[in-house]
């Protein structure tokens, strides 16, 4: 695993690159690192993420975001639905998949598997849309937790959280509070102690 951030790889963002698909705006450009989350599907009921987006769409759009980003990781943060990436060896295969096709599909930087939700960066190659990566890794590990946990039905949410890596200092920021994130919702002491992070893999 390579854990630096790559300023000469890193195209700038332009018009070239955002889509959407109906729901949130993403951005998607080969050797963009991007930080990503995705959540379990009944981790952020989507009633109470409308209620916010309401509460705070008067606020100017930096703060209402951050405002919202805040609740958001609270509430992930307090472990609301079945967590079933609390069980070791759904958050084991979670991690192992994340890890399968670093170097060949994207360069994994760091990622953290949390109760209900899960965050990494990674830098995805050309031939590999970011989208595509995505759709690949949470259809397997879907079908394979089901499986681990003798369930049916859709297992994370179908959108996710992105947001690109703009410099050094964002990069820094970013893997901080990814590799801190068990620290703060209170799982473990130190960050290296959490097993399902790339915390205690630093090289």
């Amino acid at each position: 695993m390579t854990t630096r951030f790559s300023r000469e790889r890193r195209p700038l963002p332009d018009g070239e690159g955002w889509y959407s698909r109906g729901y949130l705006p993403h951005f998607d450009k080969a050797g963009q690192v991007q930080s990503l989350t995705i959540r379990l599907g009944d981790a952020m009921p989507k009633v109470l993420l409308d209620r916010w987006r309401l509460e705070l769409a008067n606020l100017p759009p930096g703060e209402g975001d951050l405002e919202c980003r805040k609740r958001i990781d609270a509430y992930l943060d307090a472990g609301h639905g079945e967590c079933w990436l609390r069980q070791p060896r759904v958050a084991t295969m979670v991690q192992d998949a994340l890890q399968y096709f670093d170097e060949d599909r994207y360069r994994l930087l760091s990622w953290c598997v949390m109760p209900n939700h899960v965050h990494f960066v990674l830098e995805p190659w050309e031939r590999w849309p970011l989208a595509g990566v995505l759709q690949s890794l949470k259809s397997f590990t879907s079908k394979e937790a089901n499986k681990l946990v003798r369930r049916r039905g859709r297992f994370w949410q179908r959108e996710y959280h992105d947001r690109y890596i703009r410099d050094e200092e964002h990069y820094a920021k970013v893997v901080r509070y990814i590799e801190e994130n068990p620290v703060k919702a209170g799982l473990v002491k130190k960050a290296e102690d959490w097993p399902w992070s790339s915390a205690g893999r630093r090289k």
